[in-house]
């Protein structure tokens, strides 16, 4: 089984993939961790700011591991925001039947009732870079683009309105 995490900033991506790791003992991957591991290593000039040209860079690392693992019969978690909205296209039924896909997204109103508290949580799992220019308009938006991008395609969202470790815990159930 793969477990494929994705979704805007903020929405517990890692801490979720951490909730699975603990409950099945599977692998886990960031694929902000090969982001940074690729960057710093000098094996590409882009940057942390550089997100779409990332997503065309890191998801065929990510998409042909996945193959692979799915292959060799073996678990994997992979979260991150580097996930296209379109990922199902480059699996066969034969794939893809093997893959838990979780795309986690805010509502607007949880967003203004609730940014200090994301905000205040935001390093909890991972240590995050500067964001002072991190801002609820800017949060919606992204959630926003998450939502709008992937019910175009069909999947599923995973909408955070209200109890939001009672949500994530319930996925973990599944």
């Amino acid at each position: 089984m793969i477990i494929l995490i994705t979704g805007a900033s903020h929405t517990g991506k890692t801490f979720l993939a951490q909730k699975f790791l603990e409950k099945f003992h599977y692998p886990y991957l960031s694929i902000d961790h090969l982001k940074m591991g690729l960057i710093r290593s000098g094996n590409t000039t882009l940057t942390p700011e550089d997100d779409a040209k990332l997503t065309d860079y890191l998801w065929p690392i990510a998409r042909e591991m996945i193959k692979t693992a799915i292959e060799n019969d073996q678990n994997l978690i992979i979260e991150g925001c580097y996930i296209p909205y379109d990922w199902r296209k480059d699996f066969s039924e034969d794939y893809s039947s093997s893959i838990m896909f979780i795309c986690l997204a805010f509502t607007d109103s949880y967003i203004d009732k609730h940014f200090n508290d994301i905000v205040q949580h935001a390093s909890d799992i991972e240590s995050r870079l500067d964001e002072s220019g991190f801002s609820k308009e800017f949060m919606k938006e992204e959630n926003e683009r998450f939502r709008e991008l992937f019910y175009a395609t069909g999947e599923n969202v995973v909408l955070i309105d209200g109890d939001y470790e009672k949500t994530l815990d319930d996925l973990v159930k599944i």
